[in-house]
């Protein structure tokens, strides 16, 4: 029974949303063999106010990106 946890930030559409759980499920059949009637995937959308990266978070690096 694989989980799967995709974490992004706020911005996907409903129908990325389900590419991404199909393609997590169809290469966990593909590669292990797994049922996909007992694979779950999970996302998770992060507040880029949560989400860090080199010392920051992403919604400081953006305010930066527009700011230039």
């Amino acid at each position: 029974m694989p989980y799967v946890n995709i974490r992004i930030t706020p911005g996907a559409t409903d129908d990325q949303k389900a590419e991404l759980i199909k393609g997590a499920t169809d290469l966990l059949v593909k590669v292990l063999n797994k049922n996909p009637a007992t694979t779950f995937v999970i996302i998770d959308e992060v507040e880029t106010e949560n989400w860090g990266v080199a010392g920051e978070s992403v919604a400081a690096r953006n305010r930066k990106a527009g700011a230039g």
